[in-house]
């Protein structure tokens, strides 16, 4: 307790002391600059002495205008309006004609009409300096939001009346993304959290889930939003009856996959009630949307995705809050890859370019305009918010999983959560907060510096074609990127690889460290007699290579050494896969059933003992695939929720869950003693028709 109040009194000390730095500064400045302001004796002075009188000066008019500036207010409040602001010039330049007269000496001295536009001039850099400050400290923020949050409660018609605050509670989901459960539980025991860690001890309780093969934030969001991740291999992958490559953060595959899940569901989606979905991939039907990707192609009026970007900067000091922090983490982030560099620490992929903004982008612009659209919607009082906020994934994917540079991400993070926190207490109605991720990270070499070549390499190797000499980077498919094109309303394409031309050579594509192989003049999914026939040496190559974990053929998993698994003979894969932990074989089962699955899916190898994987992509932190954290999210709700139960397996069934918790707050709480076992969607046969089950109403649906 003692060392928050010093470090508030610290801070308050440090911006008083820059403010009066940037007033004597400018009254230096105007001092050089009008003819009847001078700021030494008739003698002249030295120019430290004129500093020292211009810093005397400017302390004095601070602390006039501090003291007597109120006092002089409340006792012109009969005023009129319209003479006030006429006054207001004159006492100003008073207070400084009185500040002058008190440097020692007499060496202040101005004109009555040039006090009066100094004092202006002061004043106003005074206000925007100390603003400057202060938007950076979150309790000056979150004095704002509150008396914002008063502004519209009164607005409200009937607050505080009778059957205020009847409403019942809504929910909000905060997704981590990228952040593992054994990471977030690290982050709590060593303080990194606090907030977190404060939930856990007394409101909230914790559960890790199992994402599908394919861990990833595509695959994920779009179960958990939308209730179907059916036919989503992969981050990025090819399907053959429209040549074209799908990646989840390409605005135009967002639009295409949720239309798929919506037409599979029936339903329009998780926020169909009087939703909010702020930085997500996917709208899960809401109403409300900032900084969405599947509706950022968009044209006109029908794209309000960016909307959020001109909301939060529509504000002055929001504006200057984000822009001082982002300059700061552009910063940051040259000091930590520097120091990273001069320690040779390994592993290590390159951080030059526009890395640096692109991480900015994501730990700063992103987080504060996403968490400002979650406080907007809980003063709105709107039932349900999911926001997804991606910083700690963004600097794992480069920094890895665990270290100094991910830690000051997460303990930025606690900071936002406890800002939202404080914010839901003066909302209109209740909230609870349901913390949870899409995917861990796991750690590791990528498979380029581990083996010297790409996976690519080693494919066309394998099938007998010719192999660069000069191995090619695979660049990263992190979802910052794509939102920062998305922004600023720039295609996200991959170049080539958007659409493959014509041609017999296979077609590569990585995912984490997962990666897909195709062969585009083979119609439909290729057996593996045929990829054999084809390319003898091409199966044989990838399966014995140390950087390969297993491959999946048509139905046939494939391992070092020859091993060989029938995903339709019980307990073969299994057995085969029992390294990447338990449901592996059901994960692979699952995506073997998929329309557009590869020909071969090829998933690296991983390390039991150290949580390694490697990535063939350029992330020393990864995930898309099987092996280690990056399959191990969490789920942490408040207790006033019912239990879960056992352990959810796949994104569908963490939706299920949330859906279920929609339906307690709209109608009477479930006990956490009645819901036993593992989670059942609980959705009645009309929710599928787009008819919502607590109001027997049409569901609003943007993709319909």
């Amino acid at each position: 307790m003692w060392r928050g109040r010093w470090r508030t009194t610290g801070s308050a000390l440090v911006r008083v002391v820059l403010v009066w730095a940037v007033s004597t500064l400018t009254m230096l400045a105007l001092a050089g600059i009008l003819p009847d302001f001078r700021l030494q004796s008739d003698d002249g002075d030295s120019i430290t002495q004129i500093a020292l009188t211009a810093a005397w000066g400017a302390g004095a008019f601070g602390l006039l205008s501090a003291v007597v500036w109120p006092v002089l207010v409340r006792a012109l409040l009969l005023v009129p309006a319209l003479v006030l602001g006429l006054l207001v010039f004159f006492l100003n330049g008073s207070l400084l004609l009185i500040a002058l007269s008190l440097i020692p000496a007499w060496r202040g001295e101005a004109a009555p009409e040039t006090a009066v536009v100094v004092a202006a001039v002061m004043s106003a850099v005074a206000s925007a300096t100390s603003t400057a400050l202060a938007v950076r400290d979150d309790e000056a923020y979150r004095r704002r939001l509150y008396r914002l949050a008063d502004r519209r409660r009164r607005r409200q018609p009937g607050a505080g009346g009778p059957g205020a605050g009847e409403a019942a509670p809504g929910l909000v989901l905060l997704q981590l993304d990228g952040v593992g459960y054994e990471v977030l539980r690290g982050a709590c025991g060593s303080g990194l959290m606090p907030t977190v860690a404060d939930w856990l001890d007394r409101s909230h309780r914790i559960t890790p889930w199992r994402t599908d093969w394919s861990s990833q934030t595509g695959a994920s969001q779009l179960g958990i939003l939308h209730g179907s991740n059916f036919d989503v291999p992969a981050f990025r992958w090819y399907e053959k009856d429209t040549g074209e490559v799908m990646v989840c953060n390409r605005p135009t595959s967002a639009a295409e996959l949720q239309r798929r899940a919506v037409a599979r569901t029936g339903d329009g989606g998780l926020l169909t009630l009087d939703g909010a979905s702020r930085g997500n991939l996917f709208s899960g039907g809401a109403d409300q949307l900032a900084l969405v990707l599947s509706v950022s192609a968009r044209r006109g009026r029908a794209n309000r995705s960016r909307s959020g970007y001109f909301a939060y900067f529509s504000d002055p000091a929001n504006a200057v809050r984000t822009a001082v922090s982002f300059v700061a983490e552009v910063v940051r982030e040259i000091g930590q890859s520097l120091r990273a560099r001069i320690r040779g620490d390994r592993p290590r992929v390159a951080r030059g370019g526009l890395y640096p903004l692109i991480r900015a982008f994501a730990t700063v612009v992103e987080r504060d305009v996403v968490v400002a659209a979650v406080i907007g919607d809980m003063l709105a009082g709107r039932a349900a918010v999911y926001a997804d906020l991606v910083a700690y994934d963004e600097v794992a994917h480069h920094s890895g999983p665990r270290g100094g540079d991910t830690d000051r991400v997460l303990a930025r993070l606690d900071r936002s959560l406890a800002l939202i926190a404080r914010v839901a207490e003066h909302a209109p109605r209740e909230y609870r907060i349901v913390l949870l991720s899409d995917h861990g990270q796991s750690p590791g070499e990528t498979f380029l510096n581990r083996y010297g070549l790409t996976l690519k390499d080693l494919v066309r190797a394998g099938c007998g074609l010719p192999v660069s000499r000069r191995a090619g980077r695979t660049r990263s498919g992190a979802e910052a990127r794509a939102a920062v094109l998305a922004a600023l309303h720039r295609p996200v394409e991959e170049g080539e690889e958007a659409r493959p031309g014509p041609g017999s050579d296979p077609v590569v594509l990585a995912s984490g460290n997962l990666a897909l192989i195709s062969f585009p003049d083979v119609p439909g999914r290729a057996s593996r007699e045929r990829v054999e026939r084809a390319h003898p040496a091409l199966l044989a190559t990838l399966a014995n290579h140390p950087g390969v974990g297993f491959l999946l053929v048509d139905g046939v998993v494939l391992g070092p050494g020859g091993a060989v698994a029938r995903l339709d003979v019980p307990g073969e894969a299994e057995e085969l896969l029992s390294p990447f932990g338990p449901g592996a074989a059901q994960a692979v089962r699952r995506t073997d059933a998929f329309p557009h699955v590869a020909d071969v899916m090829v998933n690296s190898a991983y390390d039991p003992d150290t949580g390694a994987v490697h990535a063939f992509e350029e992330q020393i932190g990864s995930h898309g695939g099987l092996g280690g954290e990056q399959g191990h999210p969490f789920l942490m709700w408040p207790t006033q929720l019912s239990d879960p139960g056992e352990e959810p397996v796949g994104a569908e069934a963490v939706h299920g869950v949330l859906r279920r918790w929609l339906r307690e707050a709209d109608g009477p709480q479930v006990p956490l003693g009645l819901r036993p076992g593992p989670v059942e969607d609980p959705r009645p046969e009309t929710a599928h028709s787009g008819i919502l089950p607590s109001v027997q109403v049409p569901a609003p649906d943007e993709t319909r």
